[in-house]
């Protein structure tokens, strides 16, 4: 009996042991409304759904069938566009090049076939990014919304960062796991602005969402969106996010619109009764985009890793339906394939409301 309870006492101790070394502290700093001293979290306090509620997800069958992979076109941009022209090419997912004011952002840059914690498993690749790596001009700013493997990939990152030296904007807590690979980054909380370039800024938005990278670590670190405000209009970018109340939106507008675009996500969200709190649906972004009041939108997260239930054509399909339905003209709100680029209009001196 001994040796069976000390057995027992060594399983129990090594799955402590372990569940410590997947948690991860990325910051540390005061009690504030979105961090308690220890984890971030949405201030209405709604989380994602947890580990039980995953399993039986993944449990119940009904995920529709993806290609294996799908013919990707890629696509030369150019060095630098000056001045207020705004062109944006979609990498994929929510990888994309935005380019106006001689200025050369990424957004969420992943280049790596899989998104998982190993090489091995996990979402597969189904499209290839629609700039090659060495095809992309000299980047400026690297925009990072969250630490999920789909949108923080460190050897993507670490890439860019021994090539170009961008300026690395990212919430709080993600600095701290980027530097472990040798890379600056600035991070920052929500509402908080850096300046980068003369009357260029980014400001990170709050955002209804979560993070972790190995599940113990859970909100150890800030997500958000971002703000970019330059001459010609601002541009908004979600990175992931569910809609929530629409407030952050309104809020986001309220304080830096009128937004010459918006990039919002349309894929990943069925079923609806586990992704609901995390990811919006194309029915939601259209909300987001009246919400923000933007002139013109790009849906992106879609059809690059089957992440979730819905098949790879259903996002823009739902798009299409939603945007009907609110009496929106859907060409200020396609959804862009990688390799895809908008040459977005100017904004008008009085944009008119996205109803």
């Amino acid at each position: 009996m001994g040796g069976i309870l000390l057995i027992l006492a060594g399983v129990a101790s090594l799955f402590v042991l372990v569940r410590m070394g997947l948690d991860d502290r990325y910051y540390a700093g005061p009690v504030s409304a979105n961090f308690d001293g220890e984890r971030f979290f949405n201030p209405d306090r709604i989380q994602p759904t947890g580990l039980l509620d995953f399993l039986r997800w993944q449990l119940s069958g009904g995920r529709e069938a993806w290609p294996e992979s799908v013919p990707v076109t890629p696509v030369v941009p150019a060095a630098r566009i000056e001045g207020e022209r705004l062109v944006v090419t979609s990498v994929g997912h929510a990888a994309l090049l935005i380019q106006t004011q001689g200025l050369n952002i990424l957004t969420d840059p992943v280049w790596a076939e899989r998104t998982s914690p190993v090489g091995w498993a996990g979402p597969k690749r189904v499209r290839a990014p629609g700039i090659r790596f060495a095809d992309l001009p000299k980047i400026d700013v690297v925009l990072v919304s969250h630490n999920h493997y789909d949108h923080l990939d460190l050897a993507t990152l670490k890439a860019l960062w021994e090539r170009d030296r961008p300026v690395i904007v990212t919430p709080l807590g993600n600095a701290a796991l980027m530097a472990r690979v040798g890379i600056d980054a600035v991070a920052r909380d929500w509402g908080q602005t850096v300046g980068i370039a003369p009357g260029v800024s980014v400001t990170v938005e709050r955002v209804q969402h979560w993070s972790s990278r190995w599940g113990q670590d859970r909100n150890r670190a800030l997500w958000g969106g971002f703000t970019i405000t330059a001459p010609g209009g601002a541009i908004y970018f979600a990175g992931d996010c569910g809609y929530g109340d629409g407030s952050a939106f309104r809020e986001a507008a309220a304080a830096r619109g009128p937004y010459r675009l918006a990039l919002l996500p349309v894929g990943a969200y069925e079923p609806r009764w586990f992704m609901r709190y995390q990811h919006m649906d194309p029915t939601e972004a259209v909300s987001a985009f009246r919400d923000l009041g933007a002139a013109q939108a790009i849906g992106i997260h879609w059809g690059v890793w089957q992440l979730t239930d819905e098949a790879i054509d259903a996002p823009p399909r739902d798009l299409a339906t939603a945007l009907g339905a609110a009496v929106i003209d859907p060409a200020r709100f396609p959804a862009l394939l990688p390799g895809e680029s908008l040459d977005v209009p100017p904004l008008a001196a009085e944009p008119g409301p996205s109803r």
